[in-house]
């Protein structure tokens, strides 16, 4: 059988083709190592233990389970189990989002469907499309957005009504058609998409939308929506005007010559008179605008999506930006069978605030003046986009996380007071600790591209006092006593045991400072081609026929999964080697799979 990473990678080579069109796809799904690689894939989500409808997990995985799923697929009696149907709290709402769970070997089949057409679609997606993609996230979208939206005159924010839920599933096949000539791959897309889902034991149809909770659902997203995108390339090209560069203003160019004028005066004889006039013209140049306020002649479109949430920058007047609107409206309405909300999607004037991927935007109309490293006076900061952290998203998370009491004092003020957090206080002072710090880390890591991100003081000063109260309530003690226990120059540390002896914890204290690149370390997390069968792997350890409990060499190895480690106690020997080995999985012959699961029932 062909490595699948080989497979994948010629798949992408023709990507760019527009004319070429893939046959046989569906022959992968016939490749035991595209199952192995998919399996490991799977393996390292969090929620590869959570059961399906018909209530298997990856637990129990074999080569004999996969050769099943195969034999399905070649005489086409594979038909996908309606998801597991749940609902997840929706954040600052109290609606619920629904969430379909796909059975395992659902999962496994979707994943390679994954694969494929991620290699045959991602390298012809949009630039400006940085959702559910690898090596792209909310901050590549953002940095987008502070490089290209320089200077726009209005901000069209658009957003789709139900989006993910009411895509259409004609034109979804439609739109594979269009690259992919296979239509066995075709007919097992549509079973996918018509599967359905069981909630309170009751099965409903699906007849529109993608499967949600599917490792497959992205790609399709991002294969409907890359029509949108295509649109507003189309459409970029047809509104731009053909001048490369603004013109400058009657206003700005008389400012300029008195400026000069005054400049070339104070040359000739620098006197109290030369130098007030002087300054006058600087500060009237300093104070006029560079480029007509109702520019005719220069026209320039922007746009930026990530997911179904995207902004259009418009230079131009707002009739422009209204016009545009209703444009992609029609194209939705039209193309994709999409409705753009009404209420939501809003012309913006670029002075305000606009929210946008948890941040709010705002083109700086800040005329302040910084001299240039040749000693010139720039305006640096008009017309360039600044981030802000908004005020609602950081004290949400202390009201989410139970660090914070609000009270009204006898003045009738309100005062913000840290609470200990009782859910905390069995665990070890390490843990404790680093629960805060991740909670801490992680909103400075997403907030950090904002100017005002030194305002997540106040987050951290509420939690800090947090920490130490849980730790005077566990130790029954005064927040004092904590403090001199374990403070020592301002810096809160514990003690563990390591591997290798004593070590210690520090609570955050590296400060909160703006960093333009915010991509470094936070990129969403997909899976990507890696080497699957390294010697210690999932697939080697499958396909390698040794148990790993008992020694004995057999053709048939069953995957034991758990779904973390932290719940074992090492009660029985099974639990023990886990733990010894630091795996969350178990290759064992058949003898010793029986015997877990006996030892399990009781």
């Amino acid at each position: 059988m062909r490595n699948p990473i080989s497979v994948l990678k010629s798949l992408e080579e023709n990507a760019n083709i527009p004319a070429y069109r893939y046959e046989r796809l569906y022959r992968n799904l016939y490749n035991p190592e595209f199952y192995l690689l998919a399996y490991k894939n799977i393996a390292t989500s969090q929620g590869s233990m959570t059961a399906g409808a018909d209530g298997m997990t990856l637990d129990d995985m074999s080569m004999a389970r996969i050769n099943r799923i195969i034999a399905s697929l070649k005489d086409h009696s594979y038909q996908p189990n309606p998801a597991r149907r749940t609902y997840i709290a929706k954040k600052n709402s109290n609606k619920k989002r629904p969430l379909g769970i796909p059975s395992t070997d659902d999962k496994l089949v979707q994943e390679i469907i994954r694969m494929l057409l991620e290699a045959i679609y991602e390298p012809t997606f949009s630039n400006h499309s940085h959702g559910f993609r690898p090596n792209r996230s909310c901050h590549t979208a953002l940095e987008d957005i502070g490089a290209r939206f320089k200077g726009v005159k209005w901000v069209v924010e658009g957003d789709i009504e139900a989006c993910f839920d009411s895509f259409d599933h004609h034109v979804l096949i439609e739109l594979l058609r269009k690259r992919i000539k296979d239509e066995q791959f075709i007919s097992l897309m549509w079973k996918f998409l018509k599967a359905g889902y069981m909630e309170q034991w009751t099965y409903h149809r699906t007849y529109s939308g993608t499967p949600q909770g599917s490792g497959m659902s992205p790609i399709l997203a991002n294969i409907y929506l890359s029509e949108l995108d295509k649109f507003l390339e189309r459409y970029t090209a047809e509104f731009n005007t053909p001048e490369q560069r603004r013109s400058d203003s009657k206003e700005y160019g008389r400012a300029c010559y008195q400026y000069q004028k005054a400049k070339h005066t104070l040359a000739k004889e620098r006197t109290t008179e030369t130098i007030a006039a002087f300054k006058k013209a600087q500060k009237q140049l300093l104070n006029t605008p560079q480029h007509p306020v109702f520019e005719t002649g220069y026209k320039r479109l922007q746009y930026c999506r990530y997911a179904d949430d995207f902004v259009v920058g418009v230079v131009g007047s707002k009739a422009d930006a209204e016009r545009v609107k209703a444009d992609i409206k029609t194209f939705l309405a039209d193309q994709l069978k999409l409705t753009l909300s009404e209420t939501k999607t809003m012309v913006t004037h670029p002075g305000d605030l606009i929210r946008f991927l948890g941040y709010d935007f705002t083109v700086s109309r800040n005329k302040h003046a910084s001299r240039s490293r040749k000693g010139a006076l720039q305006r640096f900061h008009y017309g360039k986009v600044r981030f802000y952290v908004p005020h609602e998203k950081w004290f949400k998370k202390l009201v989410e996380y139970k660090a914070l009491k609000i009270y009204t004092d006898d003045n009738g003020s309100e005062k913000w007071k840290s609470i200990h957090r009782g859910i905390l206080i069995n665990r070890t002072d390490v843990e404790i600790v680093s629960k805060y710090n991740s909670e801490i880390r992680g909103l400075y890591n997403f907030y950090r591209m904002a100017v005002n991100v030194s305002v997540l003081n106040k987050f951290y000063f509420i939690m800090q006092g947090s920490m130490v109260r849980t730790f005077a309530c566990k130790y029954k003690t005064s927040f004092k006593e904590i403090m001199r226990r374990y403070a020592s120059d301002d810096v809160f540390r514990v003690q563990y045991e390591g591997k290798t002896g004593m070590k210690i914890c520090e609570f955050y204290h590296d400060g909160f400072t703006m960093q333009k690149a915010g991509t470094d370390l936070v990129t969403d997390t997909l899976p990507q081609y890696r080497k699957y069968d390294k010697p210690n792997s999932l697939a080697s350890r499958l396909r390698g026929g040794i148990c790993e409990m008992c020694g004995t060499k057999t053709d048939e190895i069953h995957m034991h999964h758990v779904k973390s480690l932290k719940r074992l106690t090492g009660k029985n020997e099974f639990e023990a080697c886990m733990l010894d080995m630091r795996r969350r999985s178990l290759a064992l012959c058949g003898a010793c799979y029986e015997n877990l699961k006996s030892i399990s029932s009781k």
